[in-house]
């Protein structure tokens, strides 16, 4: 029980530690929040050592590349998917466990049904293609966009798919696949502001710029306009109405949610791109989990270079309004 509670405490603090997206995440309101400091944390110095320390050089991390379909053999994929399934252990026998935050269309978002609530989008779809490869039931754990990584390492989910962008800090505390998705990011305005702004450069004191609580788009933020007041909320949907209602001026926001959001609502606007080197999506697994690293990497590889994710990524947009203007 100690070995478990101890190992628990460990993947909290190291996830904690990394705020997600690697930078220090602004407070979680729904009105305008102060931006932070930019003191940086104090450390205590070393204590002296009567022998020189040899200083081991900081292991390089590789980042997940998108499969290339002019050079992938499908027949040798489909082979290895095969010889990888059986070697796979996911946290319930017979289920793939996923953890996402369904606010995040066309990545994962609430859609009803018949009358029945449903989560889609492509995220899901991969996750159900990873599953049917595993030859077991896919299920769903729907939890705050900050929670999910610590879920991961502390095995309560298999796999975690929620428009992760792999950074070298989530590197450290987590693996992931290869890229399943590429995209950029954008900043979503009101439209009566079009005139007023030219780039994400603009916006600084006395303005307030907003975006998902642990997120990229908050490092972003911080990062593109670090003289703004900064709003982090958990939920994209807050996110848009504080926008609306004039609380913030601006979102950080994924290209493909912010053109579905101006696409569903006339008051709003696409103002530019948001510049950023690492646009590309993976799949999340705990650290050190190489059968299912293994697996995922190829199921991925696959549907990339099969036309399946393209097909996954359509599918997803043609419905993404019901979640967006429902």
């Amino acid at each position: 029980m100690m070995k478990k509670l101890m190992t628990g405490l460990l993947a909290a603090m190291m996830i904690l530690s990394l705020a997600a997206c690697g930078g220090s995440p602004a407070p979680s309101s729904s009105e305008p929040a102060p931006a932070p400091s930019t003191t940086p944390s104090s450390t205590a110095d070393p204590a002296p050592s009567s022998q020189p320390e040899a200083s081991a050089p900081a292991a390089e991390v590789t980042m997940p590349t998108y499969p290339d379909a002019a050079t992938v053999d499908l027949a040798a994929v489909e082979a290895q998917i095969k010889e990888l399934a059986p070697k796979v252990k996911t946290v319930t026998d017979g289920k793939l466990v996923l953890g996402t935050s369904a606010d995040y269309s066309p990545y994962e978002f609430h859609i009803y049904e018949n009358g029945v609530d449903k989560i889609v989008g492509f995220d899901v779809a991969l996750a159900q293609a990873i599953a049917d490869e595993l030859g077991v039931e896919l299920e769903i754990h729907d939890i705050p966009f900050d929670s999910i990584l610590l879920e991961v390492n502390l095995g309560s989910i298999d796999v975690a798919i929620a428009g992760f962008t792999p950074t070298p800090a989530r590197l450290e505390a987590v693996d992931m696949s290869h890229l399943y998705e590429l995209q950029s990011q954008s900043l979503l305005i009101r439209k009566e502001d079009l005139g007023k702004y030219t780039n994400i450069e603009n916006f600084g004191a006395g303005t307030n710029v907003g975006s998902q609580t642990s997120s990229i788009q908050e490092e972003l933020a911080h990062e593109k306009a670090p003289n703004a007041n900064h709003v982090s909320i958990q939920e994209i949907p807050a996110l848009v109405l504080n926008l609306q209602g004039k609380n913030i001026d601006a979102i950080v926001m994924e290209t493909a949610v912010a053109e579905g959001y101006v696409k569903a609502q006339d008051d709003l606007a696409i103002l530019c791109e948001v510049p950023y080197d690492s646009n590309g999506k993976g799949v999340v697994v705990k650290k050190g989990n190489t059968d299912l690293l293994n697996f995922v990497n190829a199921v991925v590889t696959k549907v990339v270079c099969n036309g399946d994710m393209q097909k996954f990524i359509d599918e997803a947009n043609a419905i993404a309004d019901q979640s967006i203007s429902g």
